[in-house]
């Protein structure tokens, strides 16, 4: 026989009790149980789909076909008909994603950054689907042809229904990008960020059809900077969960992580609702922290906006609406001298804004980076040396446009 290799449960498997073979390790064993292997002779193979759309799914993705390419992988990304001819594991039978959008200033339509990162990969065009729903009648017959044992899914944005679900044997898996019941939902990094936690984290769960409040598989812990923002956070708690999803794919293919699974405490879920742009609104009576947490949590999409007067030597006063690009809170230690009011002084490579009430809760924002209107993102500095003398101040008008977005 040649050497083991943990893989699927296959339909003629060796079966090895810990208790009875106990000079033999496969996988990570901690209590007797059952422990199904298959030799390297063995032709079987389990079948893997995997579901997303924007980039961070992308790198899920990359994590499945590069183990694959892994001689003691358990499994593989080889579709029939492709380049990829190895076995003995288990094949990415097919991508399904969002499909194409309109984007960028052409309006062209463009696939899903999974799809295209599948294409660039060399993965069968044939296997990569794009349903509007995942429940369309059509769609479902395709995918049930394919005999999916498992499905991966990674930012899909796309609801699964029962009939969906149903399907593949092993059950479907989400990577989510917080410690659930935390979270739950469409933007759970950013409303994360913008609450301004100090740990976060990633969870592997099984897909039900309550949203987000399957039994969890595993999850981890991440510390949160107090300065990043949401993208970056985002990125790194995906490439945390594609770590974890391969660490924890021989007990999912097996059935062993099904036992293992915990039931989430539903009594403590939040909800991480979709962000929408009318949220991008600063008002600054609100505290300095509040508002540089906004501005990390909206980063890249949909941005922060603030207005603010410019006013001349001659008391000429002229509105201005600024995106808000980075930001830091200034130290309570360093405040002395800064001008009281609405006045927007500078310090250093910083705007210094004055917020929230006066007195002993009076804070300041510090303004690192923007962007002016019709043009390109640039620093706090270079922004003052193109104002020639005008004073920047505070628009009082800025917590009305607040309050009529809320």
């Amino acid at each position: 026989m040649g050497s083991l290799k943990l893989l699927a449960w296959p339909r003629a498997s060796m079966v090895i009790r810990t208790g009875i073979f106990s000079g033999f390790r496969c996988g990570r064993v901690s209590r007797a149980t059952v422990v199904r292997c298959m030799s390297e002779e063995s032709s079987s193979k389990k079948s893997l789909v995997f579901l997303g759309t924007p980039d961070v799914a992308a790198d899920v993705l990359d994590g499945l076909l590069e183990a694959s390419q892994d001689k003691s992988s358990l499994f593989e990304a080889r579709p029939e008909g492709s380049q990829y001819t190895d076995r003995d594991s288990v094949q990415v039978a097919a991508v399904i994603t969002q499909p194409p959008k309109a984007r960028a200033r052409g309006r062209k339509l463009l696939p899903s950054a999974v799809e295209q990162r599948a294409l660039d990969k060399g993965f069968p065009a044939d296997r990569i689907f794009s349903p509007r729903k995942a429940g369309e009648e059509l769609f479902l017959e395709e995918f049930r042809n394919l005999k999916p044992d498992l499905c991966v899914t990674a930012a899909y944005g796309n609801i699964l229904p029962i009939k969906f679900l149903s399907i593949p044997p092993c059950g479907t898996v989400n990577v989510h990008p917080s410690l659930l019941p935390l979270y739950r939902g469409a933007a759970p990094v950013q409303r994360a960020v913008q609450d301004g936690v100090k740990v976060t984290g990633v969870s592997i769960a099984y897909t039900v059809r309550a949203l987000d409040a399957g039994p969890i598989i595993v999850a981890e812990k991440h510390e949160v900077d107090p300065n990043i923002k949401a993208p970056e956070l985002l990125r790194t708690l995906f490439k945390k969960g594609s770590a974890l999803l391969l660490q924890e794919m021989p007990y999912i293919l097996d059935g062993t992580a099904k036992e293992k699974a915990r039931e989430q405490d539903h009594t403590k879920a939040t909800i991480a609702a979709k962000v929408s742009v009318e949220e991008s609104w600063l008002s600054f009576d609100q505290p300095a922290e509040i508002l540089h947490n906004k501005v990390r949590a909206f980063a890249e999409w949909p941005g922060t906006r603030a207005r603010f007067l410019l006013s001349s030597s001659s008391g000429e006063t002229q509105s201005i609406e600024l995106k808000i690009v980075t930001t830091r809170v200034k130290s309570r230690s360093d405040v002395e001298g800064l001008p009281s009011g609405g006045e927007v002084s500078v310090s250093g490579d910083a705007l210094v804004v004055p917020c929230g009430s006066e007195g002993s809760d009076r804070s300041y924002l510090e303004i690192l980076q923007l962007q002016p209107p019709s043009k390109k993102v640039m620093s706090a500095r270079d922004f003052c040396n193109g104002l020639r003398g005008q004073k920047l101040l505070i628009d009082p008008k800025g917590a009305t446009l607040l309050s009529a977005a809320a």
